[in-house]
């Protein structure tokens, strides 16, 4: 039984030095007096132990198309970047992305992705290259099978509501005995997905107990273009389709207003909350504080590498709370606790995953940090430091499911330089 042994450990009792962190098949074992070191411990002089960060959001194969739509607006990011450069990519293309944004995650602490995944080619194999490069690298992957068919997207997202069904299923059945990879569909939004994709996406959650991802009223164009098309603002129109429950998970959820916030919380629904993002579109300010009192589950997330363009956890804690205060005029609107909660137990409740704890009986995804980096200076209140001020630099160590992936900074399951060297071949002369 390999122990861990950190100058401190964040448990839910909060901070406890000289604590020892056991693990036993990939889950904590228990969290108890280190005493007399043992064969095989591994020692983490002036370091604390977090739990690792859950990115409850994002796109992996985006992440090669940073750069490319900076500056631009949400349609101008679609039109001239999105759809075009995403049509470049083929299997190995898509698996690279995915690899590569994996990797920057892990480097900043974050152990699990929630990838919502679209590039589907009439199939799944294109989502068994992404679980594979999840594993590769070494990361937890809840890979968002997306169901889409606006006919104005490319046509390689696109299927009919029978075909996603069943395809996310056999997916499903495919990993549902996987120790770090779980399957959830995610009809796309009700922009891109019609009312019976997304009835079939939650028929698929109900039948196989799994939440369902649907990215809702992010832009203030889409409660217009809803409420013109079916009569209804999103959230409204969710639940007139009879899917708005605990088993839906909203993505941004931007333009809502009081009854919306309030039907959320009374019907058990979730938020997986990415603010870098919306900063970074121009799309608005999620009401995080009023939905969390209406009883709103939220995890954090960052969205694609290209509408960020960080991957980084930490940094949407930070993110979320100063976008609350300014938008509140109220310096105390969002605790560093609160966002901290946000970005590990919370959204690793959200997504139906024993982690974002250190706790016996919790997975093992772990992040060490070192406290003599010069962001986590003074130790005034470490929480607090670890939210507001520290450097990505300051993440040293990681483990998922047991294994270290990231030791002494260093990527343990993949070469970076192979890995940029690869990234450099595959997007050279890509310009709009």
């Amino acid at each position: 039984m390999p122990r861990l042994l950190p100058g401190l450990v964040l448990t839910p009792d909060g901070w406890q030095p000289g604590r020892a962190v056991a693990i036993t098949d990939g889950r904590i074992a228990a969290v108890q007096a280190a005493g007399a070191s043992r064969p095989g411990d591994v020692a983490l002089p002036d370091r604390a132990l977090l739990p690792g960060t859950i990115n409850s959001h994002c796109h992996t194969f985006q992440s090669l198309l940073r750069g490319l739509g900076d500056d631009l607006d949400f349609m101008g990011w679609r039109d001239r970047v999105l759809y075009p450069f995403s049509e470049r990519l083929d299997r190995a293309g898509i698996a690279l992305g995915a690899a590569f944004a994996f990797a920057e995650m892990l480097k900043q602490g974050v152990t699990t992705c929630v990838d919502f995944f679209y590039l589907q080619d009439s199939g799944n194999e294109n989502a068994e290259a992404v679980i594979e490069a999840a594993r590769t690298v070494g990361i937890r992957l809840v890979l968002a099978r997306a169901m889409y068919d606006w006919e104005g997207a490319p046509k390689r997202y696109r299927e009919t509501p029978v075909d996603a069904a069943r395809r996310v299923r056999e997916l499903i059945a495919a990993h549902r005995h996987d120790q770090t990879v779980s399957v959830q569909p995610a009809p796309h939004s009700p922009h891109g997905a019609s009312p019976a994709m997304i009835r079939a996406g939650w028929e698929v959650a109900e039948a196989e107990g799994t939440v369902f991802h649907i990215h809702v009223a992010e832009g203030r164009y889409e409660g217009e273009r809803t409420l013109r098309e079916h009569g209804a603002t999103p959230i409204r129109y969710l639940d007139r389709l009879g899917v708005l429950g605990p088993r839906m998970i909203g993505v941004h959820c931007v333009w809502l207003d009081d009854e919306e916030v309030a039907l959320m919380g009374g019907r058990g629904a979730g938020l997986a909350y990415c603010p870098g993002s919306n900063m970074f579109l121009g799309d608005g300010i999620t009401r995080v504080p009023e939905m969390l009192r209406a009883g709103v589950r939220i995890g954090l997330g960052t969205d694609g590498g290209c509408t960020n363009n960080r991957l980084s956890v930490f940094d949407e804690m930070r993110t979320c709370s100063l976008l609350q205060r300014v938008r509140l005029l109220d310096g105390t609107a969002l605790s560093a606790e609160t966002a901290f909660d946000l970005g590990t137990r919370s959204a690793a409740a959200l997504v139906r995953l024993e982690a974002g704890a250190i706790a016996p009986g919790r997975l093992a995804d772990l992040v060490a940090i070192d406290l003599a980096h010069l962001s986590l200076q003074p130790r005034n209140d470490l929480l607090k430091s670890v939210v507001y001020a520290m450097s990505p630099e300051a993440v040293t160590d990681v483990w998922v499911h047991g294994r270290r992936v990231v030791e002494h900074r260093r990527l343990a399951t993949t070469s970076e330089a192979e890995l940029v060297a690869r990234l450099a071949a595959l997007t050279k002369g890509w310009t709009l």
